[in-house]
């Protein structure tokens, strides 16, 4: 069942490379600014923002959101 999301666009995608997409489109401003939270306003790295949303489901939930807009 390796192909079971054919259509979900997060579908074989790691944290760490919506990360890097995000970053590369928007820049660490812009995501603080569109998902308030502090890995992404206070000092940012991906390190830091990947440890941080792992642990914490919303957050992970909001940079999923803003990565399916941004595809759209």
């Amino acid at each position: 069942m390796a192909d079971a999301q054919p259509n979900n666009p997060l579908h074989g995608k790691t944290l760490e490379m919506i990360l890097n997409e995000l970053v590369d489109a928007y820049g660490w401003k812009q995501m603080g600014i569109d998902v308030n939270i502090r890995c992404f306003t206070d000092n940012p790295s991906i390190k830091s923002s990947l440890t941080f949303l792992r642990k914490t489901p919303w957050a992970r939930q909001k940079v999923e959101e803003l990565y399916l807009k941004m595809k759209a």
